[in-house]
């Protein structure tokens, strides 16, 4: 989640009109992609994939990324590097994928925010006005520990601007399908959660630590609607990619990816 201010667009109350308990999932549901067939998986984190990994429009790793141990993660104390040049958010560029299966295991400093992003091209400031985004955030404590939450959520006309928006939590396909808090298993700070994301054939869903949070058909009149209704309005780009990269975002905190593993769908 990228906390920067745009004209106000009143997201949460449109929301609410589009129905925002449209997602459709249930806890204990079958992994089942019926329509595609499952490729072998990539692990994104072997020998060979390793120098595959860099900066958004960059060359190199970004100061305070590191690969080691079977193990991606940022350290956010690390000393800036004057001489780099690029985003701070990492992709892997050794394939492009369009329809996929990712799973990968990730925890988050106390306060911390980040995001996982697909479909990404280069070119552009950042992957999050792109990419769509699944929202990895702590979800107890970033709100008393992010002043600044308050006029950000402020702009969207949201009732309670200080607390996090149900489409800003984590699991959530950020500022499009919120999550139902009743069906998240959400592993505390400091200990490892697993997500799943299935981009297949006319769906995406999002699941943490073996359940479904949300479904939703990408492209289709509801997601348009949701699109112009909210964030993500005025971001021509945003989501028109069916193709690209996978990434990981860097907004401010310590983050630690493993087995972070893709099975191409087809």
């Amino acid at each position: 989640m990228k906390l920067i201010l745009t004209p106000l667009l009143f997201l949460v109350p449109i929301f609410m009109a589009l129905g925002m308990d449209l997602p459709r999932s249930s806890a204990g549901q079958t992994d089942t992609v019926p329509s595609v067939t499952k490729k072998k998986p990539i692990n994104l984190l072997d020998k060979a994939n390793i120098p595959k990994w860099r900066g958004y429009n960059g060359k190199t790793l970004p100061p305070g990324w590191t690969i080691s141990n079977g193990m991606l993660w940022m350290n956010d104390h690390a000393l800036p590097d004057t001489t780099y040049k690029g985003g701070r958010d990492v992709i892997f560029t050794g394939q492009e994928f369009e329809y996929f299966e990712l799973t990968v295991d990730w925890k988050i400093a106390k306060g911390g925010n980040s995001g996982i992003f697909y479909h990404i091209n280069e070119g552009y400031g950042s992957p999050s006005s792109i990419s769509p985004e699944y929202q990895l955030i702590d979800d107890e404590n970033y709100a008393r520990m992010h002043s600044d939450l308050k006029n950000y959520n402020a702009q969207f006309g949201a009732k309670n601007p200080e607390e996090l928006q149900d489409w800003q939590k984590t699991g959530a396909d950020y500022a499009m399908h919120p999550v139902k808090e009743v069906k998240k298993l959400l592993h505390p700070v400091g200990q490892w959660n697993t997500t799943k994301i299935v981009v297949a054939p006319g769906r995406t869903e999002h699941w943490l630590n073996g359940v479904k949070l949300l479904s939703f058909e990408p492209w289709s009149a509801d997601w348009y609607a949701r699109k112009k209704a909210g964030k993500w309005a005025k971001s021509d780009r945003y989501g028109t990619f069916k193709t690209g990269y996978i990434g990981f975002q860097y907004h401010g905190s310590s983050l630690w990816f493993k087995n972070i593993t893709v099975k191409p769908l087809q």
